[in-house]
């Protein structure tokens, strides 16, 4: 049985975005749907969080924006993942591996 959707923490949706960028670019809608399938459906996205984080990972140069079609012929704006956004993603992948190593270390302690 599937529970209800659980919503993310601002650098934790950050990776999460990064990450499927990484596969391809993408529009907004398209990055919340692959995070939710991806995610067994665990993890639900809101547009009040993910178009923020975009615009926040697009100022620090992480992501890049071009404006595009999308599948149902609608005008979107695309994301994709730059160089440097490809770095700090690896960077930030291998803490939050480190970290949620440790965390179930502690979890499952005696």
């Amino acid at each position: 049985m599937m529970g209800k959707p659980t919503e993310l923490v601002q650098g934790t949706l950050d990776l999460l975005i990064l990450r499927i960028l990484a596969l391809e670019p993408m529009h907004g809608w398209g990055i919340a749907q692959r995070i939710h399938l991806v995610s067994r459906e665990v993890l639900q996205v809101r547009q009040g969080a993910l178009y923020p984080a975009l615009q926040r990972l697009e100022a620090q140069g992480w992501v890049r924006a071009a404006w595009g079609d999308s599948e149902n012929n609608r005008r979107a704006k695309f994301y994709s993942l730059t160089r440097p956004g490809r770095a700090y993603l690896e960077r930030e992948r291998d803490h939050w591996e480190r970290l949620s190593s440790a965390i179930g270390l502690v979890l499952r302690c005696d």
